[in-house]
């Protein structure tokens, strides 16, 4: 179980959620559907934010703020977290096939103390989504996503080039001071670079997972299963 220290969260939910796992979810979110606080600097900010995490991440919840939450310590077990990724845990346990149910529960008003949390960190937020989303999608395959910015970026210096190229062979046109032409190199000199760090990353990928004999994927149960014998 995790919840805030702060009292706004009611212990009293907690049996709803360990309701949830015990009828098969492995992840309980708390939905502070009827939440206690300030419209415009808490709730609005808070409401976009889960809407673009949950398009992002592709998992769907309400309140990805609430921390009242409950796992299945296989799970949480299996789930690393580094700088303030705890509120992605969903998102990133999603990696493992994990069902999520979310859960209303209460909020209080805060009686004491000052949040922690407000527009100020909104990107800070945004920089850990970028990363959970690198990790949803491209922990394994790095060359996805810089390779295909490489060779968009490496094709659009060579479709100018080949521009400033045909005016001046074929129009005359001199080409010296022209930046159009200075764009192109750089183009193209960024998408080489591009293509080189998905390779670098794919070489980390494989040391990673390959040094530790670290799976790709995680394995929820096994059926039926004899290791064979040796002679």
């Amino acid at each position: 179980m995790t919840m805030d220290g702060d009292l706004q969260n009611d212990p009293r939910d907690i049996p709803k959620l360990l309701t949830k796992l015990a009828d098969g979810y492995d992840i309980a979110a708390g939905w502070r559907h009827d939440r206690q606080d300030k419209y415009l600097s808490r709730r609005l900010p808070s409401k976009l934010a889960n809407g673009l995490i949950s398009k992002i991440t592709k998992v769907k919840l309400h309140d990805y703020g609430c921390t009242l939450k409950a796992f299945k310590s296989e799970v949480i077990q299996n789930v690393r977290l580094y700088g303030e990724l705890h509120r992605f845990i969903p998102a990133i346990a999603s990696l493992m096939g994990v069902n999520i149910a979310e859960v209303k529960v209460n909020h209080r008003a805060r009686k004491a103390g000052k949040s922690k949390y407000g527009i100020g960190r909104t990107p800070r937020v945004l920089l850990d989504l970028i990363t959970v989303k690198f990790l949803l999608s491209y922990s394994t395959r790095p060359i996805q996503i810089f390779g295909l910015w490489g060779l968009m970026t490496f094709g659009a210096g060579f479709l100018l080039g080949l521009y400033y190229t045909c005016l001046k062979f074929f129009a005359g046109v001199p080409l010296w001071g022209k930046p159009g032409l200075f764009l192109a190199i750089l183009l193209l000199f960024i998408g080489v670079q591009l293509v080189c760090i998905g390779l670098l990353g794919e070489m980390q990928v494989r040391t990673y997972y390959e040094a530790q004999a670290k799976p790709i994927y995680a394995v929820r149960q096994v059926i039926n299963y004899t290791p064979a014998q040796r002679g």
